[in-house]
């Protein structure tokens, strides 16, 4: 088998520079990858130049028709194929792909009442607490959360500046007052632990884009450190420097899931719930839905108009023949 013909070594080495040059997150990659060995693995190992259209159709029909996929799952399957050919082969996939897509489901986000979210929010302790208000004070996603540092945090303008949120997409939002104190003592308690790295001959954190290259000292400087990072320091997968990473998104996770247990509420409420809830609060109200798409960084309204399904209109706000007296 030679190298480079059957997409072996030759071909994944090629993906894996070209997701890197074009600045791919590390869980993009390993996600692209997967796909592309899977792409490349029904078909018995020929290699993407020798196939095109009809391979493509029968790989995501496949996915959809045999092993049942989500819509995204499918849609993530293609956007990895769709790299391949692209980016790496520089191959032009201009005609339709006429596969079998799987279907989306057309789902009302769950939403939590103030209530509900505050006794979540009850049950977490310390960080957890705190991400929580977070999610449900600023309408964060998850891996935004995790990945904000030092510098994305304005006390005095009362804001939180996202940086390279979905879509690539920069936005700003608003501190809750109600974080201020525990996001005071959070970063106390950040500081300390970066001094202590730095004593250490540590206390480097990943730099996005080619940051690191162009101001090499800044990835040790306080301003570039995480909010919420790691108990320990690792190696990089990429370029095997120690650094300290970001909390484990799934530990917020996994803690999320048991307060809302504890608390008694049998929705299926996730980090991203507390999205769902911000986004229904502002709506409720009265805030106007540009700003609340603004405020959630959705690149299209008609997403943001989901939320008016979930507030008190429509079949909440209409009273049940049964209850008229």
């Amino acid at each position: 088998m030679e190298r480079g013909n059957t997409g072996g070594p030759k071909l994944l080495e090629q993906v894996h520079n070209v997701l890197r040059r074009k600045h791919y997150s590390i869980h993009t990659e390993r996600s692209y990858i997967a796909w592309i060995k899977n792409y490349i693995g029904f078909h018995h190992m020929r290699h993407p130049r020798s196939m095109g259209k009809k391979e493509i159709e029968a790989f995501l029909t496949y996915l959809a028709v045999t092993r049942k996929v989500a819509s995204s799952t499918q849609n993530q399957a293609f956007n990895a194929i769709l790299f391949l050919y692209r980016d790496v082969l520089e191959i032009d996939l201009d005609e339709t792909l006429n596969s079998v897509r799987a279907k989306r489901p057309a789902r009302v986000p769950v939403v939590m009442s103030h209530d509900e979210a505050m006794k979540v929010i009850h049950f977490l302790k310390g960080t957890y607490h705190l991400m929580a208000t977070l999610f449900y004070g600023s309408g964060l996603r998850l891996m935004e959360c995790v990945r904000l540092r030092v510098k994305d945090i304005d006390f005095e303008m009362n804001c939180i500046h996202i940086v390279d949120g979905k879509g690539k997409k920069d936005r700003v939002v608003m501190l809750p007052e109600a974080a201020k104190p525990s996001l005071t003592e959070q970063l106390k308690q950040v500081q300390a632990l970066h001094d202590y790295d730095l004593m250490q001959g540590n206390g480097k954190v990943y730099l996005p884009y080619a940051l690191e290259k162009k101001y090499p000292h800044a990835s040790a400087q306080w301003a570039w450190q995480y909010v919420f990072p790691a108990g320990d320091v690792s190696l990089d997968p990429r370029s095997g420097i120690i650094r300290r990473h970001h909390l484990d998104p799934s530990a917020i996770q996994k803690a999320v899931k048991k307060s809302a247990r504890a608390a008694g509420i049998h929705k299926p409420i996730g980090c991203h719930t507390f999205r769902h809830s911000f986004a229904t609060r502002l709506l409720e109200n009265g805030y106007d839905i540009r700003t609340v798409q603004e405020l959630l960084g959705h690149k299209n309204v008609n997403t943001t108009m989901i939320y008016t399904h979930v507030m008190n209109k429509g079949a909440l706000g209409v009273k049940s023949p049964v209850d008229h007296g």
